[in-house]
């Protein structure tokens, strides 16, 4: 039986349910379709999830840096029921998704979705016609040609393991590896980094990514650079990681965790029976966030390869697509001032121009830095690896960039985020300029903007 709709969203995550919504609102009639459980990456197998992990191992890492410093005994992780409490979180969003889409008039159907022809798709047995179609299908993990990539757990089966394995090794030296890796440090486990280059974190200030390097090594993480996987096999009693030039060096792990970044997913969509054109990356989309190829389908989050794997990045592509679909392409995305942190223990923030770009630009600019391990917010929770960057345009002081690592990193970059979209100078954030919450965190923009600092 074939179905008619004004729109049709692949994809129940952050970016579809948004477009869904609100194009429902607007009048039109609109069908959702998912073969995953509804709710996203963000909500069942990403950040929600990510960061309920995280505040445990945050309990374990801040009792440890204050041991002696008036805090006496041990902590511990029970896994199990860390894994118990996270659930309570994650398990509820497919039905809550689900009830939502019945209330709102969208129609909600389980299912791959393949395209059949431009205006059509099958999903579930059903054939969905529409005048239009949306795909915020998400991402997966890179698909790897290594031998034995099959023997590897992705972060999406990690989030939710039952049992946490005595040895892990991450392969990869990017945000999934980073963050998981301090939170199975902290549980107890015996935890490897391999870096196929000589070089973690690669979007951030080098020179901060050391700092936090040397705290992981501090927590029992084990980074390896130049690293590349050669093959993982089994054997008896776990796993045999091999890397490096002709895979001469050998790591003993009980699990292997995939932690080489994500790409879009829509392998399985059938995307040129819709006329939508791919290459190497992925679909290939104009400035609106359209197919150049179908004008009836349009591109948002991670399964549009030209936006940056962050949940308020879909939130943005989603309404730039719902501005587009409802009023005609006249909304593009503007990505330039996007922050991004990294939730391992410090964590590491930036938004805005790094050192590197500014350089390869010809762009002038002051630098204010400094360690802020001896500053008030760190020492009270005996932070050991804590320090900042700042870019200024020389002539004027107007912020263009900041990176941050230490406690509280995200939330205050949020507010440099805000300060340079708006155009403001360092002067605009002093003492002199606002009044601040103090002792907090973001007090002490008050003296990066200084550039106060060892």
């Amino acid at each position: 039986m074939e179905w008619e709709y004004d729109l049709v969203v692949i994809g129940t995550g952050t970016a579809g349910t948004d477009i869904a919504v609100h194009c429902r609102k607007a009048g039109k009639s609109v069908a959702i379709a998912d073969y995953r459980e509804f709710g996203g990456t963000c909500a069942l197998w990403g950040c929600i999830p990510k960061k309920v992990l995280g505040a445990a191992a945050e309990v374990v890492a801040r009792a440890g840096d204050l041991h002696g410093k008036g805090i006496i005994g041990g902590i511990a992780i029970d896994w199990p029921a860390l894994v118990g409490f996270e659930r309570s979180f994650t398990d509820p969003v497919p039905a809550r998704k689900e009830e939502m889409f019945e209330q709102r008039g969208i129609d909600a159907y389980h299912g791959c979705a393949r395209f059949t022809g431009e205006q059509t798709i099958e999903v579930g047995g059903e054939t969905l016609r529409a005048k239009q179609f949306v795909i915020a299908t998400g991402s997966k993990p890179r698909p790897l040609q290594t031998p034995g990539a099959d023997l590897m757990t992705t972060s999406d089966e990690f989030l939710y393991l039952e049992r946490l394995p005595k040895r892990i090794v991450f392969i990869g030296g990017g945000y999934i590896s980073f963050e998981l890796a301090h939170v199975a440090a902290r549980a107890g486990a015996e935890v490897t980094i391999l870096q196929r280059s000589g070089e973690v974190l690669k979007r951030f200030d080098s020179d901060l990514v050391d700092r936090l390097v040397t705290a992981s090594g501090e927590a029992g993480i084990d980074i390896r650079m130049n690293m590349p996987l050669y093959s993982i096999e089994k054997a008896p009693g776990g796993l045999i990681v091999r890397a490096g030039p002709e895979g001469r060096q050998i790591f003993e792990a009980d699990m292997v965790v995939h932690g080489v970044g994500r790409v879009s997913a829509i392998d399985n969509l059938d995307l040129a029976k819709g006329n939508v054109e791919t290459d190497k990356k992925g679909i290939v989309v104009n400035e609106y966030l359209q197919s150049v190829s179908n004008p009836a389908v349009y591109v948002a989050g991670d399964a549009n390869y030209e936006s940056i794997q962050l949940t308020p990045v879909a939130t943005l592509d989603a309404h730039v697509v719902v501005d587009n679909i409802l009023n005609g392409n006249r909304k593009r995305a503007d990505y330039s001032t996007i922050p991004s942190a990294i939730f391992s223990i410090p964590s590491l923030a930036a938004v805005g121009l790094s050192e590197a770009t500014a350089k390869k630009n010809g762009i002038e600019y002051d630098l204010h830095s400094g360690d802020m391990s001896s500053w008030y917010a760190s020492r009270r929770i005996g932070l050991r690896h804590a320090a900042y960057k700042l870019l200024l345009e020389k002539k004027t002081g107007r912020i263009l960039g900041a990176h941050v690592l230490g406690d509280n990193a995200g939330e205050i970059i949020n507010l440099f985020a805000l300060a340079i979209r708006h155009s403001m100078t360092a002067a605009d954030l002093t003492y002199d300029a606002m009044i601040y919450a103090y002792p907090t965190s973001t007090y002490e923009i008050t003296y990066m903007v200084k550039g106060k600092g060892g």
